[in-house]
């Protein structure tokens, strides 16, 4: 049976503009609201084989919330972002706009001293391809968007400059299948959500 790998975005614990790097903060209250909001289309979920989650608080706790009880999984974490964890995007480009566009430009580039982008696509890749086929075949991880992006780059075999271009809703769905080296996008539509800024 080939792994089908459905991915869950972890709720917000801050508007959109204010998100940083390696975030470590828990869900705010409308992250929680929006949790709530979507449970019912997303509780379906929890009778997957398997139930997984990067080990954020904001993952593990909306992974609770919607009754998957996750077990953490280190390989989903976000990107190591070294000297520039806590901060926003403008943050470490007022410090450091030469590094942030060497890193923008460059998925090889770690300025920061931390993890490069093409590392970060491969390690999350390298977590997708350990899911052998006898674990179960329904697999849900509640990840960071950052996670989820990597996991498309790397099962779409798409140049590592895609990553800048695909947007992870929190509380989106998406699922994968297929089995090490081979792997499809599926789309099975979504749940709808409030929107916030």
């Amino acid at each position: 049976m080939q792994p089908r790998v459905t991915f869950v975005a972890a709720a917000r614990s801050s508007p959109l503009l204010a998100e940083r790097f390696q975030d470590d903060r828990p869900l705010d209250l409308a992250g929680w609201a929006e949790v709530q909001y979507a449970a019912a289309g997303l509780l379906p979920l929890a009778a997957a084989d398997l139930r997984y989650c990067s080990p954020t608080p904001r993952s593990r706790a909306t992974g609770d919330a919607l009754g998957y009880h996750p077990l953490v999984q280190l390989a989903l974490r976000d990107c190591d972002m070294g000297r520039w964890r806590g901060f926003t995007l403008a943050e470490a480009m007022a410090r450091e706009p030469q590094a942030v566009d060497a890193w923008l430009a460059d998925p090889r580039a770690t300025p920061h001293g931390g993890e490069s982008l093409l590392a970060f696509i491969s390690r999350v890749g390298g977590w997708l391809e350990t899911r052998p086929a006898d674990d179960g075949g329904r697999i849900v991880a509640v990840a960071e968007p950052s996670v989820i992006r990597a996991a498309l780059v790397y099962v779409l075999k798409a140049p590592p400059a895609s990553y800048w271009n695909i947007d992870v809703r929190p509380l989106s769905t998406t699922t994968v299948m297929g089995r090490a080296g081979r792997w499809n996008l599926r789309f099975d539509g979504g749940v709808t959500q409030p929107m916030r800024a």
